[in-house]
């Protein structure tokens, strides 16, 4: 008795079936308040048959039929309540009345006319009620005198309409209640588990950023130190017999380079072990957040790239390619400042990476390195000639990532970069980086 058919939305239908049941135990409990109702008002037929002067099976069966209507309260409440105002005059359908109001005052139809079939089912309850307890009266079966009619049939009226009222109006609003609570937490799922699946992507992308910058630092370093190893070696090859003076110093700066480029390793690798590290404390406190690993290893590394190359380790990068062979002029525009750790690193960066282009794609080629300090922000340009031809091809190999490191590593810091073939044939490479402050 506490549910329609309105309850059972997502119940989902039986395979059977069931015709508008949603399930058997509601068709079960239907049918036999069908019977129930039935038998009661079959037993009133009888007396009802007697008063109106017709056959008794015909009382029988008008009470049969009006009492079955209940089964069907879940799917017609409305005509279950009017058969139960309909049979009133004819004193049965107590209990049709009852589950009727109650079931149309938890169902969803609309309140108006609930108020209204409530007020008939009152209004019927209260005049039938007083026409009999006056008959009752003249009869003088009630002694109470007519003085109480009029009480008593008020207080019949309400108890038979008010408590299932009140009733079904309370479990419909519990019901309609708990239903807004299901689509809340149905709701709030969707949205945790949508949060999860961005919260996943954000981690892999922060891993996959931590990657690249870690494969862009690797490669300026590597790159670089070995491009010129690459170099010297090939003038200690070319120059070892005829001048072993020049050899042995060539054999110097391959050492100095192959040293500078395992410092540069050891250093970087050991800001992977410090975050790996920090990982792992991360991982043991919160180990269901796994953006906070990816953000201490980038942390890590942030702080370890305060101490990296500056703007002042240009002139010794640009020394080591003279000593390589390289023709460089530099030169230095503006009143030399000291800029945010990371700015002076990207400047460093690209000069260097544009160098070791230089090395592997126009050996012997005349470089000019411009570095010029404004008021908010920092210019380099760096550019080369064709190569002469003179000079051997150092065989280094290119994977084409210089460029879009340097390119990467500017626009991070919301600068300028283009670079591209000068009317001379040669190459040029230009960046602007804002001045973040010092």
């Amino acid at each position: 008795m506490t549910a329609t058919g309105a309850d059972h939305d997502s119940a989902g239908t039986t395979p059977r079936g069931w015709w508008w049941w949603e399930r058997r135990r509601s068709a079960v409990l239907d049918i036999g308040l069908g019977l129930a109702s039935a038998f009661e008002c079959a037993l009133e037929g009888v007396k009802f048959a007697g008063d109106a002067g017709v056959p008794v099976p015909a009382g029988v069966l008008f009470g049969l039929l009006a009492g079955a209507t209940l089964a069907a309260r879940r799917r017609w409440p409305v005509a279950v309540v009017l058969v139960s105002i309909a049979v009133t005059p004819a004193n049965m359908g107590f209990l049709l009345g009852i589950v009727g109001l109650y079931t149309l005052a938890a169902s969803e139809v609309p309140r108006r006319i609930t108020a209204a079939l409530a007020g008939m089912c009152l209004a019927g309850t209260f005049i039938v009620t007083f026409v009999r307890m006056n008959q009752s009266v003249d009869d003088g079966a009630f002694s109470g005198g007519r003085s109480l009619v009029l009480l008593f049939s008020v207080v019949m009226s309400l108890g038979l309409t008010a408590p299932p009222l009140l009733l079904g109006l309370y479990i419909g609003a519990r019901r309609r209640l708990m239903e807004s609570l299901r689509e809340r937490a149905d709701s709030l799922e969707r949205e945790l588990s949508l949060l999860a699946d961005r919260a996943e992507e954000r981690a892999e992308w922060a891993r996959t950023e931590e990657r690249t910058r870690i494969a862009r630092e690797m490669h300026d370093v590597v790159a670089h130190r070995v491009s010129l190893m690459v170099v010297h070696a090939a003038a200690l090859q070319a120059v070892a017999r005829k001048d072993p003076e020049k050899a042995v110093k060539n054999a110097v700066l391959v050492g100095d380079m192959g040293r500078q480029a395992l410092t540069e390793l050891r250093e970087m690798l050991g800001v992977l072990r410090s975050g790996e590290a920090v990982r792992a404390d991360a991982a043991a406190a919160l180990a269901p957040v796994p953006l906070a690993a990816v953000g201490a290893a980038a942390a890590a590394a942030a702080a370890a790239a305060e101490e990296g190359p500056c703007l002042a380790d240009i002139e010794a990068l640009v020394g080591q390619s003279r000593e390589a062979g390289m023709v460089v002029e530099m030169t230095v525009h503006g009143a030399v400042r000291a800029y945010d750790a990371l700015v002076e690193q990207t400047a460093y960066r690209v000069v260097q990476e544009a160098l070791t282009n230089v090395h592997k794609h126009a050996a012997g080629a005349k470089v000019m390195v411009r570095l010029a300090h404004r008021d908010d922000e920092v210019a380099m340009q760096v550019e080369n000639g064709p190569a002469d031809g003179a000079s051997p091809d150092a065989g280094l190999p290119s994977g084409g990532n210089g460029l879009v490191g340097m390119r990467e590593r500017v626009l991070a810091l919301g600068g300028v970069f283009v670079s591209g073939v000068t009317d001379a044939g040669g190459w040029r490479v230009s960046a602007v980086l804002p001045d973040r402050g010092e």
